[in-house]
C-alpha cells in the first residue's frame, strides 16, 4: 500500500470532477425518497420464518448493503449451503418510483469517498440488507453440493431469516465459519479445475480511504477468506442458471474466449514475463497455476483479463446454450440484487420455477430488456473505476516529473506499449516502438496533467 501525499487536496477535487463528469447521482430524488420509505414499512406476508438457522454474513468490514447471509451444513457426504440474499422484490414493485429509478442506474457506483447506489439506503442499508439487528425478509436458496463439487438447486422460498453475526473478510477466523466453509469452497474450486474453468481474479487497484481525508492506492491481492466466500456465490448462481436454463427462462452472464489473435499475444507475453508456458498446455491450466503475490503472474493475470472479450447478458433462447467461457459452465448472476439490477428479476424467476408456477411475464420482458441496460451501466461503472485510479496515480506522482522509473512492458499494440511499473501501484501506457512483453524498460515521466488524470512517459535511454 501507497499512501497518497496531497496536501493541497488534488484527490478530494478530482473526484468531485468526476463526480460531475459522469453525472453521478449524489442522492435520490424527492419521490423515490418517499417510496422508499413507504416500502421499507412493508411487513412481510407469506414468508416461512427460518430464524433458527444460524446465518451469518461476510463482507468487507466497512460494508452495510449485505447481500447475502448463509449457513453450512452436512448431509450424507453432501453439504447443503442455505443461502439468503436479500428480498429486494419485496421491498419493490414493478413500476413503482423506486424500480424506475434502479432501471436508470443499473447497478451500484463505488467511489472511495462513498457509493451511489441503486436503491435508496432505507432499503440498500437497513430494510432489506441482511443485518444483524433484527429479522429481515429474504430467499433463501437451499444448494445441495456433492462430494465432486457438483450443485444442485433443490428449492428457493421467501423467509424470515436473522444474521447472528456481521464477519469481516480481513480479521474472519476459521472458529467463527460455519464447519463446512472451507470444505464446501475447496469442492467448488476442485469441480472447476474438473470442468476446465479459471476464473482470473489479478490483484486490484484500488483507492483506499485511509480518514481525515486521505487515501492509499494499492494493488490488493484476494484474501483466502474473500475467495472461499465467492465460491459460495458460484455454486448459487451455477444452480440457479442450470435450474433455470432446464426451465426455458432466464438471464445469463455469458463470455466469449480469447480471440486466437490474442492467444498468440499472450503467448508472448507470458515468453517476456518469463512464464513457463508449454505448447500442450492450455490457457486455462496455465491460470490456475498462477500466484496472486507474484509479481510476473499478477502482471500475466491483468493481461488475460484484457485480452477476454467481456462477459455481457443474454436472455433464454430456444436451441442456444449460455455459456460464460471463464466458469466453463452456464451461469447467471442471482446474489447481489442490492448492488444489481438483474438479479431482482433472476430470482423472481427462480422462486416462480422452483415454486412449479410460471415467470411473471414482466420477469421475462425484462429479461430482454435488460442486457442492453446492463451493458451501459458496467461500461459506465468501468470508467469511472479507471478514472478514480488514474487520479490516484496522477496524484502519488504529482511533483515527481523528470524522475525515472523501472517499469515492466505488460502487452503491447504497435508501437504502444503497456507498463508496469515496478516500484508503485501504476499501470499506464506509453510509446516504445519495438517493445516486447515481458521487456524491462527504465521510464522517465515527463508529465503529470491531473484535470486529465493523465501520466507521460517516455524511454529514458
Amino acid at each position: 500500500m501507497r499512501a497518497i501525499h496531497d496536501p493541497h487536496g488534488a484527490l478530494a477535487g478530482g473526484l468531485a470532477a468526476i463526480r460531475a463528469q459522469y453525472q453521478i447521482p449524489a442522492g435520490f430524488p424527492p419521490e423515490v425518497l418517499a417510496a422508499a420509505e413507504a416500502a421499507a414499512q412493508k411487513a412481510p406476508a407469506g414468508h416461512a420464518d427460518r430464524t433458527e438457522i444460524p446465518f451469518v454474513t461476510l463482507d468487507p468490514a466497512s460494508s452495510t448493503d449485505l447481500d447475502q447471509a448463509f449457513w453450512i451444513e452436512p448431509s450424507g457426504s453432501d453439504l447443503v449451503l442455505r443461502y439468503a440474499i436479500a428480498d429486494v422484490a419485496w421491498f419493490v414493485s414493478d413500476g413503482d418510483a423506486v424500480d424506475a429509478e434502479a432501471w436508470t442506474r443499473g447497478e451500484t457506483i463505488y467511489l472511495p469517498e462513498g457509493k451511489a447506489g441503486l436503491y435508496p439506503p432505507i432499503l440498500s442499508e437497513r430494510a432489506a440488507s441482511l443485518l444483524p439487528d433484527g429479522p429481515r425478509p429474504a430467499v433463501v436458496f437451499t444448494v445441495r453440493l456433492g462430494s465432486d463439487g457438483e450443485c444442485r438447486l433443490e428449492g428457493a422460498e421467501r423467509a424470515i431469516v436473522r444474521s447472528r453475526a456481521k464477519l469481516a473478510y480481513d480479521n474472519v477466523r476459521d472458529e467463527d465459519m460455519p464447519a463446512g466453509f472451507a470444505e464446501f469452497a475447496a469442492r467448488v474450486n476442485a469441480a472447476e479445475a474438473a470442468r476446465g474453468a479459471a476464473r482470473v481474479d489479478p490483484p486490484e487497484q484500488e483507492v483506499e480511504p485511509l480518514g481525515d481525508g486521505r487515501y492509499a492506492l494499492r494493488l490488493r491481492p484476494l484474501l483466502l477468506s474473500e475467495r472461499r466466500n465467492a465460491a459460495l456465490s458460484l455454486a448459487t448462481n451455477l444452480a440457479v442458471a442450470d435450474a433455470l436454463q432446464t426451465a426455458g427462462t432466464g438471464l445469463f452472464r455469458v463470455m466469449a474466449g480469447p480471440s486466437a489473435k490474442a492467444m498468440a499475444r499472450l503467448r508472448s507475453t507470458a515468453a517476456g514475463l518469463g512464464l513457463d508456458w508449454p505448447a500442450d498446455i492450455d490457457l486455462k491450466a496455465l491460470e490456475r497455476t498462477l500466484d496472486q503475490k507474484n509479481p510476473h503472474h499478477a502482471a500475466f493475470m491483468l493481461a488475460v483479463r484484457r485480452a477476454g472479450n467481456g462477459a455481457g447478458y443474454a436472455p433464454w433462447i430456444p436451441g442456444v446454450t449460455p455459456w460464460h467461457e471463464a466458469v466453463a459452465a452456464t451461469y447467471a448472476h442471482a446474489t447481489a440484487p442490492l448492488r444489481r439490477l438483474a438479479d431482482r428479476y433472476v430470482i423472481r424467476a427462480a422462486l416462480a420455477v422452483m415454486a412449479g408456477r410460471p415467470v411473471p411475464a414482466e420477469v421475462e420482458d425484462a429479461f430482454r430488456r435488460l442486457p442492453a441496460v446492463m451493458a451501459k451501466a458496467e461500461a459506465t461503472s468501468g470508467q469511472i473505476e479507471r478514472a478514480v485510479i488514474d487520479l490516484a496515480e496522477a496524484v502519488m506522482l504529482q511533483g515527481r516529473e523528470g524522475e525515472r522509473f523501472a517499469a515492466c512492458v505488460t502487452d503491447i499494440d504497435g508501437d504502444s506499449a503497456r507498463i508496469h511499473l515496478a516500484d508503485l501501484p501504476v499501470v499506464g501506457r506509453t510509446r516504445i516502438p519495438g517493445a516486447t512483453p515481458g521487456q524491462r524498460v527504465d521510464l522517465r515521466l515527463d508529465g503529470v496533467d491531473l484535470s486529465t488524470r493523465r501520466l507521460t512517459f517516455s524511454a529514458a535511454d
